[in-house]
């Protein structure tokens, strides 16, 4: 498995306005995950003066933030965008920095929930998680979303926000993985913590 504090200094050595994908293996995905989110949440996110806006297209923000405080992760440092908690059903207790979003269709509004959090807690060190590229694969066509990436990472890029993507694939040349080379900078895979 990959050492998760090599990936956590790779990412923390990336400026702001940089996109990085952080290519998880499927058939190591529970152990790829927590390696991310410790590497994102833990290591980049306890930056002084950082605060994260974790998207949420996989796993609700609930589960996201209990696994957040097991890392010791600091309320006021990460906040919420949820896409996933309605369709889940999952929406019975909502999180007081938790932004929700009705359906991982609404690209539009997950770019609005974003722009609004970052206006609202703007800090010297922004950064945006999206998990996952391959659960908004699901839900909208190639063309719809290879268009939302380039226009939120080229907004994300001028304002200087670092911009983490979560992708799942085995394959290189996997759909997915083509999309994604056309809009970040750089490929993490955390399976062999090199890109």
């Amino acid at each position: 498995m990959a050492n998760t504090n090599e990936i956590g200094e790779r990412l923390r050595a990336l400026s702001g306005g940089a996109a990085v994908a952080l290519r998880l293996d499927p058939h190591e995905y529970a152990d790829h995950y927590f390696s991310a989110l410790t590497a994102t949440l833990r290591d980049l996110g306890s930056e002084p003066d950082s605060h994260t806006i974790y998207v949420s297209v996989t796993n609700p923000a609930a589960l996201v933030w209990s696994l957040a405080q097991a890392l010791d992760v600091p309320f006021e440092r990460l906040s919420f965008v949820d896409a996933i908690s309605h369709i889940m059903m999952n929406y019975r207790d909502p999180l007081p920095h938790a932004s929700y979003v009705e359906s991982p269709r609404m690209l539009e509004d997950l770019m609005l929930r974003v722009e609004y959090l970052l206006r609202k807690r703007p800090s010297p060190r922004s950064v945006v998680v999206v998990d996952s590229v391959n659960s908004l694969a699901i839900h909208n066509p190639p063309e719809l979303l290879t268009e939302f990436f380039h226009i939120l990472l080229n907004n994300l890029k001028t304002r200087q926000v670092l911009t983490v993507l979560l992708a799942t694939s085995d394959d290189p040349n996997s759909p997915v993985d083509q999309m994604l080379s056309l809009v970040v900078d750089e490929t993490i895979d955390v399976g062999a913590g090199r890109g």
